[in-house]
């Protein structure tokens, strides 16, 4: 503001010294009354030209959001009409898969499981889509709760035991007994983990190793997951956190996941980084603070 008025200041006083410089030339004489004259017509003019830029700033400002929430509304009905038939498929998939119908062929069984998995991956993208389109038109907001970070984690790992054993992976935790409580949102808390273990599920070899580990730090909780897949290059890791950025050859993902696992992360007021080497894994690790004093 000081700034504006510095310039209103300015562009008045430049028009004084034209008016002043016009009367000289013509009469020769210069009056108080024609200074003032022009001094205020010179702030007319300026406070003119910021009204009428202040004016197109809050009609664009007016334009985005409109443009933000009209997306937001869009995701949320494409994901609905996805979400709403690949549940039912997937439901079906899964009533074949447990033999209520009969009993199954051993080929017949191995394309329900694809049809199942499938099923499952598209589903969690139209989650994914939904979640960032809420964040990004500032309708998502998190409801923290005082919890035991290390207790999240541990029900996310009994969870994901099953699906990652699929792979013959195993998934080896090490977390305090008790945690300092602090303020999150259990449930976003639970999808940045999931996000980060199917990450590593992902780009981790049959029969590899996941490691996840909770630990305290002065400033807050630090969790950590690492996985002994193929790691990344530096070209790799510089596309992580994009949309549709998986930073990983041959990778399948759409990388929305570390996206919103980021974005959740700095909802609390953390940081997440990753340690990455070429042939040698990676671990992400995010941190979460104490409650402010």
């Amino acid at each position: 503001m000081e700034a504006r008025v510095r310039t209103v200041v300015v562009w008045a006083a430049a028009v004084v010294v034209v008016a002043v410089t016009g009367a000289a030339a013509g009469t020769g004489r210069w009056t108080v009354a024609t200074a003032v004259a022009s001094f205020a017509g010179g702030v007319a003019v300026a406070l003119g030209v910021l009204r009428r830029g202040a004016v197109a700033r809050r009609a664009e400002v007016a334009r985005l959001t409109e443009l933000v929430d009209r997306r937001a509304e869009q995701v949320a009905a494409l994901s609905h009409e996805l979400r709403t038939p690949l549940a039912m498929i997937k439901g079906s998939a899964d009533l074949l898969l447990e033999g209520s119908p009969g009993p199954l062929t051993a080929a017949q069984e191995r394309f329900l499981t694809v049809v199942d998995h499938q099923c499952t991956q598209v589903i969690g993208l139209c989650e994914s889509l939904l979640i960032q389109a809420k964040i990004e038109a500032g309708i998502f907001t998190p409801r923290p709760e005082r919890i035991d970070v290390s207790v999240v984690v541990r029900d996310v790992v009994t969870a994901m035991r099953p699906l990652s054993a699929q792979r013959k992976q195993r998934i080896t935790l090490d977390t305090p007994q008790v945690t300092r409580r602090l303020p999150a949102d259990p449930m976003l808390l639970a999808q940045a983990v999931t996000n980060l273990l199917s990450n590593a599920s992902r780009f981790t070899t049959v029969g590899g190793n996941i490691g996840v580990r909770v630990t305290t730090i002065d400033t807050g909780v630090c969790v950590y997951v690492s996985d002994d897949g193929a790691g990344m290059d530096r070209d790799q890791r510089r596309r992580l956190f994009q949309r549709f950025a998986t930073g990983r050859p041959l990778a399948d993902g759409t990388g929305l996941g570390l996206v919103i696992t980021k974005t959740i992360v700095e909802l609390h007021g953390g940081s997440i980084m990753v340690d990455t080497t070429s042939m040698r894994g990676t671990t992400f690790l995010f941190t979460l603070p104490w409650e402010d004093e």
